[in-house]
């Protein structure tokens, strides 16, 4: 059978994390809706990662990995993530695992009617800073881009590839998923989904990036909004 959907997964020293990984996604891949494979991309782990990532693509046919020579950051790491995949259907998820494989379901439900579903993350088990930090940043993004969604900062995302590919890419990236996806007249939506506390390893956000960072992003959004070209080739000969 052929594969309809690929997982992304970003990796940046999480070898505390990586054998639950592949457990909980070797879990899912049995109970997916779409036929389902896995790609790593390590985002130039300075731990064990790596060698983690390389046996658990040797135990698991479903599973795949590219590798950065050197760290550049989450929104690389998509990005070479959407350029890689070969599938209809692109998802999303951090390797900390806060969020559940298995609820790639309900986002593949609606996923028919839209172009990209994100997930909300219902009950966060956060800290109070952090989780009041990213209300503030989600306030401030939806001022600038309109796109209507409350948690961008949800690792659990479904895009269709064809979106996917052509989302122009920068750092700040994965925090505009959903607006660029409206840059190309798709249509987005948002659904509650689990979310647990971290177990292992340590966030790779701090406050700085979380307000900062984004409110930076946001001015470099508006330029790419007024620049995007958006077309589509009506015939061929």
């Amino acid at each position: 059978m052929k594969y309809e959907f690929t997982i992304i997964i970003p990796v940046y020293n999480e070898e505390d994390n990586l054998k639950r990984v592949e457990q909980e996604l070797s879990n899912y891949i049995k109970i997916a809706t779409k036929r389902t494979k896995i790609l790593f991309v390590n985002d130039g782990s300075k731990d064990n990662s790596q060698q983690l990532i390389e046996e658990v693509c040797a135990n698991n046919p479903n599973f795949s990995y590219i590798s950065f020579e050197q760290n550049r950051g989450l929104s690389a790491a998509i990005a070479a993530g959407f350029k890689n995949v070969d599938t209809e259907l692109i998802g999303y998820i951090d390797s900390d695992l806060q969020t559940a494989p298995e609820d790639f379901n309900l986002l593949l439900e609606e996923i028919g009617e839209y172009d990209l579903v994100t997930g909300v993350r219902a009950n966060r088990k956060d800290s109070f800073v952090k989780n009041m930090s990213s209300t503030i940043a989600n306030g401030i993004r939806r001022s600038f881009t309109h796109d209507g969604m409350d948690d961008t900062g949800c690792p659990l995302k479904v895009i269709k590839t064809e979106f996917a590919k052509n989302i122009p890419m920068f750092n700040g990236l994965h925090r505009f998923l959903p607006a660029m996806i409206l840059l190309q007249n798709g249509k987005i939506k948002q659904i509650p989904v689990q979310h647990f506390p971290r177990i292992a390893g340590e966030a790779k956000y701090g406050l700085w990036n979380r307000l900062v960072g984004p409110l930076i992003d946001c001015f470099a959004y508006l330029w790419m909004k007024k620049k995007y070209l958006n077309y589509k080739i009506a015939k061929k000969g």
